[in-house]
């Protein structure tokens, strides 16, 4: 790209000549880095490198309606002090078939980079090879630049140094690589999705294996997403867990995942598993990266609070990572995301958001979330976690019900809700809008609303029920549902006679109404 000096355009943004687009300098609120829905940003992957830290991305560029991981290239954030809130974005600094003649285009999914023992920068790319009769075509690539900008060039032209075929076979799924340069120089590479995790070492070359691939066991609810590091003789691995149920330190539902670690002494295990780091955020997915820069320890993560953000067009993240030393060997403290101030909500005549949701007649499957009926959250595809739903496979109860409880009474005259469905009205199986249904509310009993509106049933559009002011501590949906269909609910309001500024939501849950 032929050089061109710096210019200040609108937004607070620097332009600058830099990777294979447009260097932009950006100066930011708080998190996300990337927020104004121009860029997506996922799988953060930071690396020091001098006084600059840096955080490796794969870019989201999928449409607002459709859910399929369509990421294409790899981009780079850069700072020299987080606490600035002044970062580097270098868009498309590589893309898969760029720089590996036998890999396909496009799916540039979660790598990372790291300083070599010759001082060179090796970056791991899981890609999917062009040719290739393996049941799954993900392999783990490796490129070599100077610095972490690039340029890139394939450090091992033969092919993958992982895949189903080499070094020995496997049947996984190989992406999410991590790795780690010991402090004797010894390098580890593990990788690993959908509950299985390897580990293996590797020459000085970077890309040779050394050693056989090992199973990696002990971390509790591992999913994908491992990331290898090392404090004071300790090795840590964080990962995205997802040991799902309403009891489980997790997370309650399929889908989500949070940011779980283990320990160990020695680099490939055993390992044990010692908490979670960071529970689930925004984006259904959870991918996280953890480094120390200038004696601080930070965590790179992605979540969906970009503006049109979702599941598919995520955004990275960074917050401090505190540890306690006070216990054998010393712990992560649980991480709380900030983000950046947000603008005053405007006045709502919605009350759910202070009330604490309940369903029946009996528990929620995991893959559905309570919680996101009163999230605000209107999504154009949604995944199950975006939704209550009484769908349970088969056996679907026929009169299921949501209700909101608050800590004191609320007065209301209305309601509306978004139903969610994949079936047609009347269908016999998956989700299908109800039937029928009503609104009741807890008066010494439940009792009909008074004076209700039509109870509208279709999915493509708020469902609004006015009635007569009732005063109440509890409103109650009950659904007939379609023949042996489920139920499903994305959003389900109650509103106020009159707006007022948003409620608070509850500090611990509300008690039933029916109980004394």
């Amino acid at each position: 790209m032929k050089s061109v000096g710096p210019r200040v355009i609108s937004m607070g943004l620097l332009l600058v000549a830099g990777g294979t687009g447009v260097a932009q300098t950006v100066r930011i609120a708080g998190n996300p880095i990337l927020s104004d829905g121009r860029y997506y940003s996922a799988d953060p992957a930071p690396v020091v490198d001098g006084d600059t830290l840096y955080i490796l991305a794969g870019r989201d560029e999928a449409p607002e309606a459709v859910n399929d991981f369509i990421m294409k290239e790899w981009q780079l954030l850069s700072t020299r002090d987080p606490a600035s809130r002044v970062w580097r974005h270098d868009p498309a600094v590589v893309r898969p078939n760029g720089v590996f003649a036998w890999a396909e285009p496009d799916r540039a999914y979660a790598g990372q980079i790291v300083k070599g023992v010759d001082g060179r920068f090796y970056f791991y790319a899981p890609v999917q090879e062009r040719n290739s009769d393996a049941k799954d075509r993900f392999a783990i690539g490796v490129a070599v630049a100077e610095s972490p900008r690039g340029p890139w060039k394939d450090a091992h032209p033969a092919g993958p140094i992982i895949s189903q075929r080499v070094p020995e076979r496997n049947d996984i799924q190989n992406i999410d690589p991590t790795v780690l340069v010991d402090d004797d120089g010894r390098v580890f590479i593990y990788w690993g999705t959908f509950g299985r995790l390897r580990g293996m070492e590797l020459a000085a070359d970077m890309v040779s294996a050394k050693g056989p691939e090992q199973v990696i066991e002990g971390l509790t609810g591992f999913f994908e997403a491992p990331w290898i590091m090392k404090r004071k003789g300790i090795y840590y691995m964080l990962y995205a867990g997802n040991n799902a149920g309403p009891d489980s330190p997790c997370t309650p539902a399929l889908y989500h995942a949070c940011q779980a670690y283990g320990t160990a002494t020695s680099p490939l295990g055993p390992w044990t598993y010692r908490g979670v780091v960071l529970k689930p955020v925004s984006s259904t997915t959870s991918h996280a990266g953890a480094v120390a820069f200038k004696g601080q320890w930070y965590i790179t993560y992605h979540t969906a609070d970009a503006k049109g953000g979702g599941h598919f067009r995520r955004s990275v993240a960074i917050d401090r990572l505190e540890w306690d030393d006070s216990v054998t060997p010393a712990a992560i403290r649980p991480v709380l995301p900030t983000v950046a101030p947000r603008p005053a909500p405007t006045p709502s005549r919605n009350v759910a958001p202070a009330a604490t949701p309940a369903a029946g007649p009996d528990l929620l499957p995991t893959r559905f979330w309570l919680k996101s009926l009163n999230d605000g959250i209107i999504r154009a595809a949604p995944l199950p976690p975006d939704m209550w739903s009484s769908w349970r496979g088969k056996d679907n109860p026929a009169t299921p019900w949501i209700e909101y409880r608050w800590p004191t009474p609320v007065t209301l005259n209305g309601s509306r809700i978004r139903f969610f469905a994949d079936q047609p009205a009347g269908a016999g199986e998956g989700v299908a809008p109800p039937a029928s249904w009503r609104l009741e509310y807890w008066d010494g009993g439940w009792k009909p609303v008074p004076g209700a509106s039509a109870y509208g049933t279709s999915a493509d559009a708020l469902q609004t029920v006015d009635f007569a002011r009732v005063t109440t501590r509890c409103l109650r949906a009950r659904f007939v549902a379609s023949k042996g269909a489920g139920v499903g609910v994305q959003e389900w309001e109650a509103l106020a006679p009159h707006a007022s500024g948003p409620p608070a939501a509850p500090k611990r849950a509300a008690p039933a109404c029916d109980r004394p």
